[in-house]
């Protein structure tokens, strides 16, 4: 008896479309809170839109678990899954830190670290979003390792100009600088989701 694989394997695809919307939605979220702190988007919002990543990373790994048939090696699935998992956590991991260490404002570096940070996941949800077909290279994933290398170079800048001044209280340096890393490892993690799409792609071509 032939079992009708064909449904679930495009379950695969819709769950992993719904990830990248849910992280797009998540960056777009974090940029406001950014831009509008003390005031706009709460942070209970953001948590739950980590909690909703949560339901889909834990519906993707009982779908793995389950099928037969997938459409990409199991291994790769889980860690892919994973990975965009980890995207909105870190997203909700640096939007935490404004309300933890009471700042004040955000600094324009942050603002900018937010900009590159919805630029990347635009370009992981649609990587995301039309998976199903796609094999070889994809210029997403190029496209989002030059705005991690952007990201970098405005990170650096960022905690560099945090110890130019010796009049700042240490107190904000340490806060500003944990705040600027964990933008930066937002960032990283869509760059490592790009790279584990990349490698799928390749492997299937």
């Amino acid at each position: 008896m032939r079992l009708p694989v064909g449904p679930r394997l495009n379950e695969f695809y819709e769950l992993f479309a719904e990830a990248g919307a849910n992280a797009l939605e998540a960056a777009r979220a974090a940029e406001a809170r950014f831009r509008d702190f003390p005031g706009g988007t709460t942070q209970e919002r953001i948590k739950e839109l980590e909690h909703e990543g949560d339901r889909i990373t834990g519906e993707l790994i009982a779908l793995i678990n389950g099928q037969y048939v997938t459409p990409f090696d199991r291994d790769d699935l889980f860690n892919l899954a994973g990975a965009v998992d980890d995207v909105v956590d870190a997203i909700e991991n640096a939007t935490e830190l404004l309300g933890l260490y009471d700042v004040e404002h955000p600094t324009k570096q942050s603002l900018e670290q937010c900009a590159i940070l919805v630029r990347a996941v635009e370009q992981l949800e649609q990587l995301l979003r039309t998976l199903k077909g796609k094999r070889g290279s994809a210029p997403e994933v190029a496209e989002i390792k030059r705005l991690e290398d952007e990201g970098d170079r405005i990170t650096r800048a960022a905690v560099g100009s945090l110890f130019e001044d010796e009049r700042i209280d240490p107190l904000i340096v340490i806060r500003w600088k944990e705040i600027y890393e964990s933008l930066e490892e937002a960032i990283d993690a869509c760059e490592t989701s790009a790279h584990r799409i990349g490698n799928i792609l390749v492997k299937n071509a």
